[in-house]
């Protein structure tokens, strides 16, 4: 099960007992959000597209959207996001929890930019009704990422 994984990972930082588990779905950034009682922005939607044969997690806001020229001159390619059928198999997470943590070899993951404006952020954690309150530096340390770019529009105040 992806949130055992996410579960192990995250005790190595002794972060495993900050998981939250709802007894609502919180697979989409409304939900997510709804069940945290947060704003949406401050949910960190993973978001997996295929790049040149490999898997690319790209965590932002909750409120944003890719900009296809960004990613694009960042990524040397058009942004294709994965197949729902083979999102699972390929980063180790199921739509609706897909996170940065414990994910399959070789995925890189990069954090967006626009997450940058608040203090804490809520991802995910392996399953589509769990997420974890971090701070930016925790995301980084946790997910492993020191990769952070500039892909998504500008968020709209």
């Amino acid at each position: 099960m992806s949130i055992e994984r996410v579960r192990a990972h995250l005790a190595r930082y002794g972060a495993d007992g900050r998981i939250l588990e709802f007894p609502v779905s919180s697979a989409t950034v409304e939900l997510a959000a709804k069940a945290l009682g947060c704003e949406p922005c401050r949910i960190a939607k993973t978001l997996a597209f295929g790049v040149g044969g490999t898997t690319v997690l790209i965590v932002c806001a909750g409120d944003v959207k890719i900009d296809n020229r960004k990613f694009k001159d960042f990524f040397h390619t058009k942004a294709a996001m994965l197949p729902r059928e083979l999102t699972a198999e390929l980063t180790g997470h199921a739509v609706g929890g897909v996170c940065p943590f414990a994910v399959n070899d070789g995925v890189k993951i990069f954090l967006d930019e626009s997450l940058k404006r608040f203090a804490t952020v809520f991802p995910a954690c392996g399953s589509a009704n769990s997420a974890i309150e971090l701070t930016l530096p925790e995301l980084e340390r946790f997910s492993g990422s020191t990769s952070w770019i500039d892909v998504t529009k500008p968020y709209q105040e």
